[in-house]
């Protein structure tokens, strides 16, 4: 009698729980590690492990003693560190340690992209013991400040001026893992991610993303769409940029997630790339909604050394529209009740909704999203941020 799959899976969070459901979807038996906390994955996994997923050494020998036969998460910088560590002890399939530090460090990324010529906005790091009274004389605004190792647009502030520098500096440091915060020029331009499947180093594209935000100082992400509404030879552009900074941090297998700024002029930065699947729903739901890729089971594939399916040619998809929308305020509830009486067969999903008893911050601290689909773009168009923006 053969053993079944066994696939271990970093984190147990909302945002997790496609994965592990993917995974028991194809009989493969799922060990979910996370801190416990209540978490849907918990209640989800066919076994789950009360074991932070900061414990690289605790899980890899978990790891080891079941004989798992793949490690994997989805839309997690910390995950995605702590799969690359379980993997290379167990001698499975995923990306370098190398890799996956410079695709979680901001600042190991913005370098590698400096030495490779990869265009990004320039950056400057700093820690508690920075002069920021010598920085700021040294800038050009407006900058943004940032954690160096986080993601969900935590810590984050734009500044027009140096007022409110230390202020900035020190949030970004107090989110950092690692103590670590940058400071860079502001990039200018609309906003896009970019998400690809990748096998032995071969890059396969799957779709561009436009992006919705609260705008300064924090760019929390309202929503996105795909496909962007963009022109084929930006699209073109845009992948060729990624693509060749993927090479240069050294991407070689599974999903990964890059945030570009197109400005006016056709001109492209790379704001940061993640050797993981997009959160937000990107990876998870918005890809398979408008390509017909799986990309869930895609990243499975690769976890357990198995080549992903082939990605459909450029009009061989579903072909179709699709959004998630996050709820900040009664804008954005109006467009949720709206998209029920209007047009309920294009919702996709509704998430619990938390009181708007708390401030936003970050991705982590909206009250939910919903997410929604048509044949066309024109027939959510309507439902999307940008409307009531």
């Amino acid at each position: 009698m053969s053993h079944p799959i066994k696939l271990a899976i970093i984190g147990a969070s909302d945002f997790q729980n496609p994965l592990i459901l993917a995974a028991k979807a194809r009989g493969i038996e799922t060990h979910v590690f996370a801190w416990e906390a209540g978490d849907v994955g918990e209640r989800t996994a066919d076994v789950f492990y009360p074991i932070s997923i900061t414990e690289v050494e605790a899980i890899a020998d978990e790891c080891r003693r079941i004989g798992v036969d793949g490690v994997a998460c989805i839309g997690s910088d910390l995950g995605n560190i702590t799969v690359s560590a379980v993997a290379e002890r167990l001698g499975l399939t995923a990306n370098s340690m190398d890799c996956v530090h410079r695709s979680t460090n901001k600042e190991l990324m913005r370098r590698t992209f400096e030495e490779h010529g990869d265009p990004s906005p320039r950056s400057l790091p700093v820690t508690a013991d920075t002069d920021l009274a010598v920085l700021a004389a040294s800038l050009d605004y407006p900058v943004i400040v940032k954690p160096a190792d986080r993601s969900g647009s935590r810590g984050i502030t734009k500044l027009a001026s140096a007022e409110g520098l230390e202020a900035a500096v020190q949030r970004a440091l107090d989110e950092s893992f690692m103590g670590e915060a940058l400071v860079e020029e502001f990039a200018e331009g609309d906003e896009y991610s970019v998400e690809h499947i990748t096998w032995q180093g071969e890059h396969r594209f799957l779709a561009i993303t436009e992006k919705f935000t609260s705008g300064a100082p924090m760019f929390i992400e309202r929503g996105h769409v795909e496909p962007a509404r963009i022109t084929p030879e930006r699209a073109e552009a845009i992948r060729a940029v990624v693509e060749h900074a993927l090479d240069s941090l050294g991407v070689e297998y599974g999903a990964s997630h890059a945030e570009v700024k197109v400005a006016s002029d056709g001109s492209i930065k790379i704001i940061e790339i993640g050797s993981r699947m997009g959160g937000d729903c990107i990876g998870s739901d918005l890809v398979r909604l408008s390509t017909g890729y799986d990309f869930v089971n895609a990243v499975i594939d690769v976890a357990l050394g198995y080549e992903p399916a082939a990605v459909p040619e450029p009009g061989q998809g579903a072909g179709r529209a699709a959004a998630v929308r996050f709820v900040f305020g009664p804008e954005d509830r109006a467009a949720l009740e709206a998209l029920r009486a209007e047009a309920p067969e294009r919702l996709e999903f509704v998430s619990p909704m938390y009181a708007a008893d708390h401030a936003i911050v970050d991705s982590g601290s909206r009250y939910g999203f919903f997410i929604f689909s048509g044949d066309e773009m024109g027939e959510i168009e309507k439902y999307l941020p940008e409307v009531e923006a």
